[in-house]
């Protein structure tokens, strides 16, 4: 659903780019056509940033304190930025409409436990393209599910991710999976772990989900966003309700990975899970955060990592 979205959205950016284009060469004076198409795109490049910059401003203005150790100086905040930017760019314009994970070497045996990807909001698994390719090479067996409809609710993508499981386990004969999961992916995957158990899986990694709401879900559409949100600077009932059902040893299964920089989650404080394992980036945006390379050598050691099960570290109680 997401990519056929998608392509009539690019077919509407092409189709304005081309009357704009039209409009600067025949009434604006332009002197060429090249000329007026490159101004046509650069318009509409400078509306993506702007969308761009307007998240990161709302996540700055209702964030969380950057630590000194992860503050970025001009020259930073300018690589952030473009880097978020770019990932947008790709991610939405490219990679979610061919929505494809890398091929594994079928004679090549698989490495340790599968791998289920869980997308965040709004996406599909177009979204993992680059990782996809890191666990093929890697020879790490390992599939994705796409959650629909896009604003249903979160307990409704349950039995999808559970049937995306048993497909892998029948597929690769392993009795247990690791699930990796971006943004509301992330929720998705402890809203499995309250129905089912921890049977059938080894760990969750989540990278930049609002475990806490994120106060930009109050402006998104859906149930699913209502569910993420903020109210009064707390996090929903469905959050809350969440959180109560977990044990510590639900939460020891998690790592949490995410951005002090973090454009969609605010404040960035709220991916920070107590009792789970939580590692912190910073430089980094939301969208560009399974793009970056710091990220995904992190997140492949922690898909490898010999012991099945890790003691985390003690994490601050969130506020």
């Amino acid at each position: 659903m997401i990519a056929r979205i998608l392509k009539w959205l690019m077919l509407l950016q092409v189709l304005a780019v081309l009357g704009v284009a039209g409009l600067a060469w025949q009434a604006w004076g332009v002197a060429s056509p090249a000329v007026a198409l490159l101004l046509a795109l650069g318009m509409l490049l400078a509306v993506r940033a702007l969308v761009v910059a307007r998240n990161f401003w709302e996540s700055r203005r209702l964030g969380s304190p950057v630590p000194p150790e992860y503050r970025v100086g001009v020259l930073g905040a300018a690589r952030l930025f473009l880097g978020e930017l770019q990932a947008t760019l790709w991610t939405s314009s490219w990679g979610m409409l061919r929505p494809r994970l890398a091929a594994q070497d079928g004679a090549a045996p698989s490495r340790g436990l599968p791998v289920l990807l869980i997308h965040g909001y709004v996406c599909n698994r177009g979204y993992w393209t680059r990782l996809s390719g890191m666990l093929a090479r890697a020879g790490i067996a390992h599939d994705a599910v796409d959650l629909e409809p896009i604003g249903a609710s979160i307990d409704d993508f349950v039995p999808q991710v559970d049937a995306a499981i048993a497909r892998l386990c029948a597929r690769t004969g392993s009795e247990r999976v690791i699930l990796v999961a971006h943004s509301m992916g992330g929720l998705v995957a402890r809203a499995w772990l309250r129905r089912h158990g921890a049977a059938r899986v080894a760990r969750i990694v989540t990278l930049g989900t609002p475990h806490h709401g994120t106060t930009l879900a109050n402006l998104a559409a859906g149930t699913n966003a209502r569910q993420m949100s903020r109210i009064g600077g707390a996090p929903s009932a469905w959050l809350a309700q969440l959180a109560a059902g977990e044990t510590p040893e639900t939460r020891a299964l998690i790592t949490s990975m995410y951005s002090h920089h973090d454009n969609i989650v605010a404040p960035q404080s709220s991916a920070q899970l107590p009792g789970a394992r939580n590692l912190a980036f910073g430089g980094i945006g939301h969208v560009a955060l399974a793009r970056d390379g710091r990220v995904l050598a992190r997140l492949l050691a922690e898909i490898t990592i010999k012991s099945e099960v890790c003691q985390p570290p003690s994490s601050p109680r969130f506020a």
